[in-house]
């Protein structure tokens, strides 16, 4: 077995870490206080590859495996918890879902803009009363003509500040729930589309998310998939994106230790290094340790992404693990630092906020337990 990365992902890795640090760190904090979304840093991003990381070349993306692409978000979100999960809905999300389920003419439409950065992905499937529940669609698409009048109202769609398309899901066929949702291509300047602000995040501020009210007309044409088989797509599309969410926590967690490091290494209390007592010690060993343990499970889980049709089991395992390894390291991290992380504007206090939404958005924790319980219950007699 072997344990470690290729030449290629390493060297990969190693120019978006240096990317990240140079030019997405500076305005990290920027973004986070002005709650902007940052349109420069993804355009900046395009000529690293990361608008279409796993897309193939063919189609304009860098064709990359989704180890790399792990490895990527991680990278970015140590320096940016928000440009990462802007990456993450625009590939994961939106491109991938494309290319996996997408027509040539869908993909000849969107899929080369997606990649290349000339579009930006947005993702519209919760509601008022379908967030974990995502089956429970009560945005309806009703034949009309030669294609779907759709009417409703999605919440919380992040980059739909920005995004040239959204995947929309609504229901085509009421009451029967995940048998009965249909995804469409919308683009975002469709007649009928009304944007509404959300109120400000506590974290992860400036991802562009609003509320879409949609009273709209769709071609047949604009149809992703089979007609009525949307969910099953949404829920192929979040295999991919709950991969990318553990990397984003991973990347925001160790931004947390190293700042917890380098303060316990500065920081003295009775004439030496608070770094120098047990107590800060175990600290830092227990996030050093939660946060590799749920990098391999993240590894894992990007590579049976690449290997398998469905990777459920192992992104919701990744995902619980990354996320609250990294929750865990950015408590000790403001514990550490004290009132010198317990402020407003600083950079502990930012991740603090930041990594909450990891436990949350794309499947809360809850969620995760129920998927891992469901198939570890079904792999094992009970009784």
């Amino acid at each position: 077995m072997i344990l470690d990365l290729t030449p290629e992902q390493r060297s990969f890795k190693e120019s978006i870490e240096r990317f990240a640090r140079e030019t997405i760190a500076p305005q990290a904090a920027g973004i986070d206080e002005s709650g902007e979304f940052p349109v420069d840093l993804i355009r900046a991003s395009v000529t690293h590859g990361l608008t279409g990381v796993t897309i193939p070349a063919a189609w304009g993306g860098a064709g990359r495996d989704y180890v790399s692409y792990a490895l990527a978000i991680e990278a970015v979100a140590r320096a940016s918890a928000t440009v990462a999960a802007a990456l993450v809905v625009t590939n994961s999300l939106v491109a991938e879902l494309i290319a996996y389920a997408g027509s040539e003419p869908q993909k000849g439409r969107w899929l080369r803009a997606l990649a290349s950065g000339q579009a930006l992905g947005a993702f519209a499937l919760s509601e008022a009363d379908a967030g974990t529940d995502a089956a429970n669609q009560q945005t309806t698409a009703v034949r009309s003509g030669k294609g779907f009048a759709i009417k409703g109202r999605k919440v919380w769609v992040a980059n739909a500040e920005a995004a040239q398309i959204a995947i929309v899901f609504a229901c085509t066929r009421p009451g029967l729930r995940a048998q009965g949702v249909t995804a469409f291509l919308v683009p975002m300047d469709t007649p009928g589309i009304t944007r509404r602000a959300r109120n400000e995040s506590l974290g992860v501020r400036g991802l562009g998310c609003m509320d879409l009210a949609l009273d709209i007309t769709v071609g047949e044409e604009q149809v992703l998939g089979p007609v009525d088989q949307g969910f099953r797509l949404a829920m192929w599309a979040l295999d991919g994106g709950r991969v990318a969410i553990a990397a984003q926590a991973l990347g925001i967690g160790e931004a947390a230790l190293d700042a917890a490091i380098a303060h316990a290494k500065t920081r003295e209390q009775f004439g030496e290094p608070i770094a120098s007592y047990q107590a800060i010690q175990w600290m830092l060993a227990d996030s050093a340790t939660e946060l590799a343990a749920a990098r391999l499970l993240t590894w894992k889980a990007a590579d049976a992404k690449d290997r398998q049709e469905r990777s459920t089991f192992e992104a919701a395992m990744a995902k619980l693990a990354a996320s609250e390894a990294a929750h865990h390291a950015a408590d000790r991290a403001m514990q550490i630092l004290a009132s010198a992380g317990y402020r407003r504007g600083s950079l502990v206090e930012r991740l603090f906020r930041d990594v909450r939404a990891t436990e949350i958005y794309q499947g809360t924790s809850e969620a995760q337990r129920m998927i891992i319980a469901e198939t570890v219950l079904g792999d094992r007699s009970i009784g």
